[in-house]
């Protein structure tokens, strides 16, 4: 083997270890509750809500998921809420895109922690913004009380959601909801808010009170299913569209109703036969220590269509790469960090993975020419952030950084961040971070997302804490900072992890690389269902 060929090896096994890491905690959120709860969700005749999507989508199909890691390692002092207790994902139905959304019953009977509700909310906004179908298996028993306060009363609250019902039908957005199991309080809202309900005959329920309270508030004594049952709502309210026997029927009937509903292509992206792609070429490219440099190209090389990119400028601001490619037949503009070490027009030396004053005036460009051709850009992340120093403040790196802000905010053709390596600082924000709306947002095991390097942001943080102590007339001994800089730098590293990132729903999905292009090429497809504005490039020419 090459020299090349042994790197690419010791990259590729440092990367599968990760990759076991990744599946193995996987593996855990999966089972939901638990294997107890499972046998009890079978026990009432109903599937569980990944098995229900699993028999939703179309066989053969792969659902992409995100928000696996919803809630990860939060909530511990109530039991922890796996995928914050609900399944979403772009899959495919009766061969429509939609994106589905299943309330998991075995976590705390489906109820709403606040990372439920951000969760449900992120969906939402998916489905909004392509204009994709929206299908709901609604499962829950409402909010989880005993954290009502994070999760009622608020602008991107629990209310939002129907505020969401109401604004998809008013765009036209199919929403199909299906009660296999319990819907109550102001969660019963939901289906009577879609275009069509359907409900499961024995497990099915559908209330604003339930019996108990019912009994409470007025003294009226009633049983579960006259008061909200399958037959009820079907016969007599008229509140249900389809009655059902059980879980089976319910989901052929949706895979039905998708049949009947047509396709709205709204905007048509480019798109040829998907070239040829080795997807484990992705695995041998990162180094396994962050800090060490690698070619962004061959990065490029290993994601795109037969390797085949056409490089944007490629010899001015080569800390970031500008290319045009194909990813699975998609014509795509991609904006890349470098992280070689490589030397500007200048002759001067630029650190890889930083952002200097020509690499971000690159940026800009090519990414409002991808505007005006309606090409989508995906942006691959592995950044320290902008160039500092008195030079690069001379230079005008604010002005320049503040061009490649305003084009990645101005942009309106669909875009995804991909975060395969480092997202610090404002390096995160011109690389379009989750807050410049990504269609989809989604990170590599090897990602790290913070305001800066951890081993940077421990020093500071020390210099500050050491610092307020002298102040006080205190001494600190060398052991004593020594120690105080490990646990800086160990709760530092926690929360820089791209598990506390996807916990919180900073990104959307921690994915294989191997996944990559299949996310990007459905959030492509999707994208096709809505509109785009054109491109008004603001402060953008200079």
């Amino acid at each position: 083997m090459t020299k090349d060929q042994l790197t690419a090896a010791e990259h590729e096994d440092s990367m599968l270890l990760q990759l076991s890491r990744l599946n193995h905690r996987l593996e855990a959120i999966y089972k939901g509750g638990g294997s107890g709860r499972i046998a009890k969700q079978h026990q009432k005749g109903k599937l569980t809500a990944r098995e229900r999507v699993a028999k939703l989508i179309d066989p053969g199909s792969k659902f992409l998921e995100f928000g696996a890691f919803a809630g990860y390692e939060m909530y511990a002092e109530y039991g922890g809420c796996p995928a914050g207790g609900v399944i979403t994902g772009y899959g495919r139905v009766s061969g429509r895109l939609c994106v589905i959304v299943a309330n998991d019953a075995t976590v705390k009977a489906g109820a709403w922690f606040p990372i439920t509700g951000k969760k449900n909310l992120r969906a939402q906004e998916i489905a909004m913004e392509n204009r994709v179908p929206i299908i709901y298996l609604v499962d829950s028993a409402g909010v989880f009380l005993p954290l009502q306060d994070e999760i009622f009363p608020d602008r991107d609250h629990f209310g939002r959601i129907f505020r969401n019902n109401a604004r998809m039908s008013a765009l036209g957005i199919t929403q199909i909801a299906a009660v296999m199991g319990s819907c109550v309080a102001g969660g019963a809202y939901l289906p009577i808010m879609s275009d069509e309900s359907l409900i499961v005959e024995g497990t099915g329920s559908i209330f604003l009170a339930g019996p108990y309270l019912v009994r409470a508030a007025i003294g009226e004594k009633v049983d579960k299913e006259a008061l909200g049952g399958a037959q009820m709502h079907a016969s007599v309210s008229g509140v249900i569209d389809y009655k059902c026997t059980d879980d089976q029927e319910c989901l052929a009937t949706i895979r039905d109703l998708m049949d009947k509903v047509p396709a709205k292509i709204e905007t048509v992206f480019d798109r040829s036969e998907p070239g040829s792609h080795d997807p484990s070429a992705l695995l041998g490219v990162l180094p396994d220590e962050r800090s060490k440099p690698y070619d962004g190209r061959a990065l490029l090389a290993a994601l795109v269509d037969n390797g085949a990119f056409t490089e944007y400028k490629k010899e001015y601001g080569q800390t970031i790469l500008c290319a045009y490619a194909r990813i699975d037949g998609w014509s795509v503009g991609i904006v890349a960090n470098n992280r070689e070490v490589v030397r500007s027009g200048k002759g001067e030396m630029q650190f890889g993975g930083v952002i200097y004053s020509d690499s971000a005036d690159k940026a800009a460009r090519f990414i409002m020419v991808c505007n005006q051709k309606n090409i989508p850009l995906v942006f691959l992340h592995d950044v320290s952030g902008f160039m500092v120093g008195s030079r690069s403040e001379q230079g005008g790196i604010i002005k320049d950084g503040a061009k490649m802000v305003s084009a990645v905010s101005n942009s309106t053709v669909p875009k995804f961040s991909i975060v395969v390596g480092n997202s610090y600082g404002a390096g995160n924000y011109a690389m379009c971070g989750r807050a410049y709306d990504p269609r989809l947002m989604l990170a590599w095991p090897t990602a790290r997302l913070a305001v800066m390097g951890g081993e940077q942001a421990a020093k500071v943080l020390l210099q500050i804490q050491v610092g307020s102590r002298k102040a006080k007339g205190e001494e600190v001994s060398e052991r004593e900072e020594k120690e105080l800089l490990d646990k800086i730098t160990e709760r530092y590293d926690t929360q820089t992890s791209p598990y506390y990132a996807a916990a919180r729903l900073w990104v959307d999905e921690i994915i294989d690389p191997r996944r990559t292009r299949a996310y990007i090429s459905a959030g492509i497809e999707a994208a096709t269902h809505a509109p785009v504005e054109r491109f008004n490039v603001g402060a953008v020419q200079t």
